[in-house]
């Protein structure tokens, strides 16, 4: 689903990676960022960024607290929450755009 929908949105993908352990994909934006989302243990997923030639500048920190969690500097747990969508088992259909490239 982010794959056809990042394609859809100009996105040229790069690569992928077909591990049974951790899959993931690999795109580059219009605007030239590179992005990687891995699906890693128990179904954690990870979205990384890498930006092009950018000035550094400095961060303030957050002004607001925290609603949820912080596990700054801390392990992150794993998934609890189940979706019917995001959990599903059911493979995707053949004639997927993925299946074409």
């Amino acid at each position: 689903m982010v794959e056809r929908y990042w394609k859809a949105e100009g996105y040229r993908q790069l690569g992928v990676n077909r591990s049974a352990k951790s899959p993931a994909t690999y795109f580059e934006t219009p605007d030239q960022f590179r992005v990687r989302l891995l699906i890693g243990g128990n179904g954690q997923a990870f979205f990384e960024v890498a930006t092009p030639c950018v000035t550094k500048s400095s961060v303030s920190p957050p002004t607001a607290q925290t609603v949820g969690p912080n596990y700054a500097g801390g392990s992150i747990p794993d998934p609890n929450v189940r979706s019917d969508f995001w959990s599903s088992t059911t493979p995707i259909p053949s004639g997927s755009p993925s299946e074409k490239n």
